[in-house]
C-alpha cells in the first residue's frame, strides 16, 4: 500500500506494491515479506483482482455486493464477490468489450456491448442471447419503465431495441453524424445523447421527440481560443433532475443545469486529453465532482471549481467506479493490476472491508514513508545555494508549490561539494551527542508526581541504575519509555488510576514482587562483590554454591510463609466485612422498639406475673403438637419464645411428575385385579423318598 498526500488529502493506494505468485510456499513468501518492504506494506483487498494485459471496463451491482470488470487478452468478464473479498466466476467472450450495463439489482443479468457489433445477453448460467447492431456501438443506456435497450455509435440513429418482445423497435434519428454517449436521467427519465458536434441532445422517450439540443462548443470555445476544431462531447453524466455534466474531447467539464443554456461551472484539465468519465460525490459533507482522462483523475468543488485533490497512477486510465456514499473507488487501465483506492476524507470504507477504516487510523498515527521520501523538497534560495538553478525544467527537478522536487542522492552529493565541512560538524554534534550521554548518568533530581509516587520512584531508580546485561539493559529501556511514553501520562496524573495497596490481588501479588525486588538487590551486591574481590580457589567455589543452595531453600520457605500470612490476612478481613455486611442488614431490617411508660410497680410485677406464668403454666400442660400449631399463625410462620422464627413450607409438585404418579398407581392397580392367585400352587417342594438305599416315589 502506497501513501500520497496530494493537497493535504491521504490517499491511499490499496493495489500498490509488489504481488506474490501462487505457486510459492508459505515458507517462501515469509521470507520474502522480511526482506522486500513492499511486499510487507501491500494490502490484498480482493484475490486476483488484475487481468492478464489490459482491463477495460468495471460497473458495481445496484446492491453493492458484486463488481463486474472486462479485460483482455482473450476478452473476458469477471465477477468479484466483494463479501468473500474473491473472485466469483470468469467467461471468457468472442470480441472485446466496450460497455457494459447490469440489469438486475445482483449479477445475474448482465448486457454487453461488443466491438464486432454484436450486443449480449448474458444470465445466471452464461451467454443468454446475442443479436447483431447495424452500426458500430459505442454506448448503452437502459430504459426500465418499457424494458427497453438504448444504443448509439458510429451512426446518426438511435437503435432501440425491446427486450420484452424480443426485437429492434423503430429508431431515433438525430441530426448528429455520430454520438459518443448516452444516458437516462433516473429521475424523469429524459434520454440524452453526446455528439461528434459538440452538441448534446434530450429526447422524450414516451413519443419520441426532441425536447431540446444543447450546444456546448460555444462555451468550450469561450475557454480555450486555441481549439481548431469542434470539441466533441466524450462523457454525460446526470447528478439529480435537473443538474448534469459534460466531458469534451479536448480536456474541459461543463456542469449545466437544464433550464439554462449557459454552463454553471467550467474547468479544464490542462492537458487536452478527452474525458473518459465523470462521477458526482455527495458523501463525507462534500459535493464533487470526479473528472478523469487518460492521465489523471481530478476532485473539485461543484459549486466553485475548487480542486480538492489529484490522482495521477502513471498508467493510462480507461473507466471509473465508484461505490456509493465510501471514499473507495475502483479504475480500470492499461495495465494488468487493476486500481483500487480509498480516501477517507471522501467517507468511510464499505462495509465488506471496514477494516481499512482502522488501517488508515494506524498509519495516520504512524510515521510512514509516503511517495516523496526519496526526493527533497528544495526552494529557489536552496537551489541557487546548491548552484542547481541550471536543472530547472529538466527532468532531474519536479516543481511543486513554492518550490521543487530533487532526488535525494543528488541533494547530497551538490551538498558535500558545496560543504566540504559538512563532515567535521557532524563529527563534533556525535561527539556532544556522547558527552551529553555520560552526562545524563549523574544524580538529578527528579519531582515525584502526585499519583503512584511508590511506583514512579522504582522506575527511577532502574532508569539510573547501570546496567550489566542485556536483560537488565531492556528493563531500563523499559522503565524510561514508561515514564516518557504520552500513552502512560495518565498513569501519573489520574488518581483512579491509583495503586490501591489495600486491595487483596495487591496483597496476594506483594510477596512475589518484593522476592524479585530481593533478588535483584542480592545480584547488584554480588556484581559489587565479584568487582571488588578475586575468584576464589575451587573448593570454595563449592563452598560457596552450596551456601546458595541453602539461602535459596531458605527464601522459598520465607517466600511460601509470607504467602499464607497474606491468604490468611484476606480471609480475615473478608470475614469482618462479610460481619459488619450482615450486623447493618439485620439493623436495618428489625422492627422498632416501643417503649411503655408504667406508673407504679405494683403494674409491673401484675404485667410480669400475667405475662410469664400463666402462658408458662398454660403451655407446659398442653402436648408438643398443640404447641406448634399454637406458635403457627396460618402464614407458615412461627415464633418461639426467644424470639426466634421458624419457616416451614412444602414443596410443590410439577404437573408432569403428578400425572406420571397417577399413571404408575392406576397401573398398579390395573395389575393387582387380573393377576393370578398362587395359593392353588404346593407351598415347599415335594421331598424325596428312600427305601432300602433306592429312591422311590
Amino acid at each position: 500500500m502506497q501513501v500520497s498526500n496530494p493537497n493535504d488529502v491521504k490517499i491511499y493506494n490499496l493495489s500498490a506494491g509488489k504481488s506474490l505468485p501462487e505457486w510459492l510456499s508459505d515458507r517462501k513468501k515469509r521470507q520474502l515479506q522480511k526482506k522486500d518492504v513492499d511486499i510487507r506494506r501491500r494490502v490484498t483487498l480482493m484475490q486476483d483482482f488484475e487481468m492478464p494485459t489490459v482491463s477495460n471496463c468495471m460497473r458495481l451491482s445496484r446492491d453493492g455486493k458484486y463488481l463486474y470488470t472486462s479485460g483482455v487478452y482473450k476478452p473476458r468478464i469477471r465477477c468479484y464477490d466483494v463479501a468473500e473479498m474473491s473472485m466469483k466466476f470468469e467467461r471468457c467472450v468472442d470480441s472485446e468489450v466496450v460497455k457494459m450495463h447490469l440489469l438486475s439489482d445482483d449479477y445475474s443479468k448482465l448486457i454487453l456491448l461488443q466491438s464486432d457489433r454484436y450486443l449480449e445477453f448474458h444470465a445466471q448460467f452464461g451467454r443468454y442471447y446475442r443479436t447483431r447492431v447495424p452500426k458500430f456501438g459505442r454506448d448503452i443506456a437502459y430504459l426500465e419503465s418499457t424494458c427497453e435497450v438504448y444504443v448509439v455509435g458510429v451512426s446518426p440513429e438511435i437503435y432501440r431495441m425491446n427486450l420484452e418482445q424480443g426485437r429492434f423497435m423503430n429508431s431515433i434519428k438525430t441530426e448528429a453524424k455520430e454520438i459518443n454517449c448516452c444516458e437516462f436521467n433516473p429521475d424523469h427519465y429524459l434520454f440524452s445523447c453526446g455528439t461528434s458536434e459538440g452538441k448534446v441532445e434530450c429526447w422524450d422517450p414516451r413519443d419520441r421527440t426532441r425536447a431540446g439540443i444543447l450546444d456546448c462548443a460555444e462555451a468550450v470555445a469561450a475557454m480555450d481560443e486555441d481549439i481548431k476544431h469542434v470539441p466533441a462531447i466524450k462523457s454525460l453524466k446526470y447528478r439529480d433532475a435537473l443538474n448534469f455534466a459534460v466531458g469534451t474531447d479536448t480536456g474541459q467539464i461543463l456542469l449545466y443545469d437544464i433550464r439554462s443554456s449557459k454552463p454553471l461551472v467550467t474547468k479544464d484539465h490542462m492537458y487536452g486529453l478527452p474525458i473518459k468519465s465523470l462521477e458526482f460525490h455527495r458523501a463525507g459533507g462534500l459535493d464533487l465532482v470526479m473528472s478523469m482522462d487518460k492521465k489523471i483523475l481530478k476532485l473539485w468543488s461543484r459549486q466553485t471549481g475548487k480542486a480538492f485533490t489529484s490522482i495521477e497512477p502513471g498508467t493510462d486510465l480507461n473507466d471509473l467506479c465508484v461505490c456509493d456514499e465510501t471514499g473507495l473507488f475502483f479504475m480500470a487501465n492499461e495495465a494488468p493490476k487493476m486500481l483500487a483506492y480509498f480516501v477517507p476524507a471522501l467517507g468511510p470504507a464499505p462495509k465488506w472491508c471496514a477494516f481499512l477504516d482502522n488501517l488508515t487510523e494506524e498509519l495516520e498515527e504512524s510515521n510512514l514513508p509516503t511517495v516523496y521520501d526519496d526526493y527533497k523538497f528544495v526552494t529557489r534560495k536552496e537551489l541557487d545555494e546548491l548552484g542547481l538553478t541550471h536543472l530547472i525544467g529538466s527532468n532531474l527537478l519536479r516543481a511543486y508549490m513554492h518550490g521543487y522536487f530533487l532526488d535525494m542522492r543528488l541533494y547530497h552529493k551538490a551538498k558535500s561539494i558545496v560543504e566540504p565541512f559538512a563532515y567535521d560538524d557532524y563529527r563534533k554534534q556525535k561527539i556532544r551527542e556522547k558527552i551529553d550521554k555520560q552526562r545524563s548518568n549523574r544524580v538529578i533530581v527528579k519531582k515525584l508526581p502526585k499519583v503512584n509516587k511508590a511506583l514512579a520512584a522504582k522506575l527511577l531508580v532502574e532508569e539510573q541504575d547501570v546496567p550489566q546485561t542485556k536483560k537488565q539493559k531492556k528493563q531500563a529501556q523499559a522503565a524510561s519509555n514508561l515514564l516518557k511514553d504520552s500513552r502512560f501520562t495518565a498513569m501519573f496524573e489520574n488518581p483512579d488510576f491509583e495503586v490501591d495497596t489495600e486491595s487483596a490481588e495487591y496483597k496476594l501479588l506483594n510477596p512475589v514482587v518484593s522476592k524479585i525486588d530481593k533478588q535483584k538487590q542480592k545480584k547488584q551486591q554480588q556484581a559489587i562483590l565479584a568487582a571488588q574481590f578475586e575468584e576464589v580457589e575451587e573448593g570454595e567455589e563449592d563452598g560457596r554454591a552450596s551456601s546458595d543452595e541453602e539461602s535459596s531453600s531458605d527464601d522459598d520457605q520465607e517466600l511460601r510463609r509470607e504467602f499464607r500470612k497474606q491468604h490468611r490476612l484476606v480471609r480475615e478481613q473478608q470475614y469482618l466485612e462479610r460481619r459488619r455486611g450482615n450486623r447493618s442488614a439485620d439493623t436495618d431490617a428489625g422492627t422498632k422498639v416501643k417503649f411503655m411508660e408504667l406508673k407504679s410497680s405494683s403494674d409491673v410485677a401484675s404485667l410480669n406475673k400475667n405475662s410469664t406464668a400463666s402462658k408458662v403454666d398454660r403451655k407446659s400442660k398442653s402436648s408438643f403438637a398443640d404447641r406448634l400449631k399454637s406458635l403457627d399463625d396460618g402464614t407458615g410462620v412461627r415464633k418461639s419464645i426467644t424470639g426466634g422464627h421458624e419457616m416451614t413450607f412444602t414443596l410443590r409438585k410439577s404437573d408432569k411428575e403428578q400425572k406420571w404418579r397417577e399413571k404408575n398407581h392406576a397401573h398398579h392397580v390395573e395389575r393387582r385385579k387380573i393377576r393370578r392367585s398362587a395359593g392353588d400352587l404346593p407351598s415347599k417342594k415335594p421331598t424325596n423318598k428312600y427305601w432300602m438305599g433306592k429312591r422311590v416315589t
